[in-house]
């Protein structure tokens, strides 16, 4: 996980926390996308060893 992703759940949690319930859609989201590139890192790893 890199800073600025930590920055940016740092950030949408105090949202979540002055907005509510729409800023936790918003923090699902970011949740959702950080999986997807982790995902997509282990996949593009698994596929540079196999070359």
């Amino acid at each position: 996980m890199t800073t600025q992703l930590v920055g940016d759940l740092l950030i949408l949690a105090l949202a979540a926390r002055v907005f509510g319930a729409d800023a936790i859609a918003l923090l699902r989201r970011l949740a959702a996308v950080g999986v997807r590139a982790g995902v997509s890192e282990m996949t593009r790893h698994q596929r540079g060893a196999g070359r």
